[in-house]
């Protein structure tokens, strides 16, 4: 399996480091040159958006929300797996702009045709990823999808990443796992609590 992460912000970045010698990797940049060193740091392939999403099977949205609706609507995603690890934030961080009715991964799923999208990561910080692996294996990433071998995919790939994979079912279960996000951002800086901390899910 091929993986493109889409984006070199430190989420981007973080999920990279993680997968660094366990898949073959592609980062999709904007510029190319500028992102040579990193991917000689985690054994990457660097390539436009288009030329990574042509060569993946799975493509990872580590994009603000805004610019992944643009990847959606612009990129030849019909037949990938698309990770959407977005949380469709207000300007001011101070809540969603969208919720309950519909989700960040369902309005991108609306404009990725023939894609099959999975929500994944977006209640995961970035500082998390730098963490050894021992610290975060039990760590929940939440995952939401309607196409079955495209929700194993990812499952594995978190794993790959060093997480626990918790699956949720359909992609509208993101209506319920984007707002994990929201009141992870609210705790760790609303309330001060930092960017180490994260939802872990228990059966007791």
């Amino acid at each position: 399996m091929t993986t493109a992460i889409l984006g070199l912000g430190n989420m981007g970045k973080g999920l990279a480091q993680r997968l660094a010698g366990k898949t073959d990797l592609i980062l999709g940049v904007r510029d190319s040159a500028a992102a040579a060193d990193f991917a000689k740091t985690v054994k990457a392939d660097v390539a436009s958006y288009q030329d990574a999403v042509a060569k993946a099977d799975i493509v990872v949205l580590a994009l603000p929300y805004d610019l992944a609706l643009d990847a959606a609507r612009t990129l030849p995603l019909a037949g990938k797996v698309v990770v959407d690890m977005t949380n469709p934030l207000k300007p001011d961080y101070s809540g969603m702009s969208l919720g309950f009715t519909t989700s960040a991964a369902e309005e991108i799923a609306k404009l990725a045709t023939g894609a099959k999208v999975v929500k994944a990561f977006n209640t995961v910080f970035a500082a998390l990823f730098a963490k050894p692996v021992a610290d975060t294996k039990k760590v929940a990433v939440f995952i939401a999808g309607d196409d079955e071998t495209a929700v194993n995919a990812v499952a594995d790939l978190t794993e790959q990443a060093g997480f626990l994979p918790e699956r949720c079912g359909g992609l509208d279960a993101a209506r319920l796992i984007e707002p994990v996000g929201m009141l992870n951002i609210r705790l760790g800086f609303g309330l001060g609590k930092g960017v180490n901390v994260a939802p872990v899910w228990i059966a007791v």
